[in-house]
């Protein structure tokens, strides 16, 4: 295993630092490092105006937007597979309850949800299905498809599907397969939403003037439509709990059990752009050198698995509204580093 020195995380503090002095976020936490190192946890800004000095740290509580993908669909899908209880190449309509009539978004395999590649409505607006009486997962699969299957374009509301799908299939709710799971991983933080108002939780976006700033309840919409349990979005955790993740999976892509499912999801199913390949869930880079997952609201984790290298991100940078773009240095940054062969 490579070990990211003291000199890269000090860049990585200062560019950190950097962005949040010019107030892309009020905050955030990276924790970088490899399974047999002591990690490096580095700190910048306050967790929201609103706590005062308080710092964020390795505890502090993020709305993990759109990690929730990697680190609970994903690797359920993953054991679900490894059980029997779905196949990669079946269509998502066999493993929800029976729907009558024609269901064209039903037709999308698993792998293709996982990939973004299902070819189903890019918009998820589950503010539409409001005063239907037909299930979710009926509104979903009936709807056309907008896109050509097998072609790269974001999509969550196959991920939504994936999250109707895996709570039938296990005749749970997603939130408790999700819990058993984190528990086996040692993720004692990490949970579905929502979380308490605490001082210990990042705020989000304030969406109108005068209104109460999300805080502890999913930023995303369409998942706190769902009570902000959902396949795409809805988790909350800490930068020590990911961290805590990111270690799980490098140990066990050396095992040759465990870790088949993140060896195969690291496959390229789709290209993004030139050099940035789609896996399973997971986009790599650099040949599959490096393979990373972002959130909406600023969180970002990396792993490279050949390196033993990762390194997660956790900052609440939708707290401004348009400013999250401006974390980017950071993204880059992280990516070149756990590049390093």
């Amino acid at each position: 295993m490579t070990a990211i020195t003291d000199a890269e995380a000090a860049r990585l503090h200062e560019t950190l630092t950097t962005v949040v002095d010019d107030g892309a976020t009020p905050g955030g936490v990276i924790i970088c490092g490899t399974p047999d190192q002591q990690p490096h946890v580095l700190t910048a800004g306050v967790i929201a105006p609103e706590l005062g000095e308080a710092a964020p740290g390795a505890t502090t509580v993020y709305d993990l937007a759109s990690l929730t993908k990697v680190v609970a669909t994903w690797p359920m899908v993953g054991q679900a597979v490894a059980e029997g209880r779905v196949e990669l190449d079946g269509p998502v309509r066999a493993y929800l309850p029976p729907m009558a009539g024609r269901a064209p978004s039903g037709e999308a395999t698993i792998r293709q949800l996982l990939t973004h590649t299902s070819g189903l409505r890019a918009s998820t607006r589950l503010d539409q299905y409001r005063g239907e009486t037909a299930p979710l997962h009926e509104l979903l699969c009936r709807e056309p498809l907008e896109g050509t299957p097998g072609e790269h374009r974001y999509i969550n509301r196959g991920y939504i599907l994936l999250g109707l799908a895996l709570s039938h299939v296990h005749g749970r709710p997603l939130h408790e397969i999700a819990a058993d799971m984190w528990h086996g991983m040692g993720l004692g933080a990490t949970q579905f939403g929502p979380v308490g108002r605490g001082a210990n939780v990042a705020p989000t976006e304030q969406r109108l003037s005068g209104a109460p700033r999300i805080w502890g309840a999913a930023h995303d919409e369409n998942a706190a439509l769902l009570g902000g349990v959902a396949g795409h979005a809805g988790v909350f955790s800490t930068a020590a709990d990911l961290a805590t993740y990111a270690q799980w999976l490098l140990r066990s892509y050396l095992n040759n059990e465990s870790g088949a499912w993140l060896r195969s999801s690291l496959e390229p199913q789709a290209t993004i752009e030139p050099g940035i390949e789609r896996g399973l869930s997971w986009i790599t880079a650099g040949g599959r050198q490096v393979a990373y997952h972002h959130g909406w609201t600023g969180t970002s984790l990396y792993l490279a698995p050949a390196s033993g290298r990762y390194l997660v991100l956790c900052t609440n940078a939708v707290y401004g509204g348009a400013a999250r773009t401006r974390i980017r240095p950071v993204r880059d940054l992280a990516l070149k580093t756990l590049s390093v062969p």
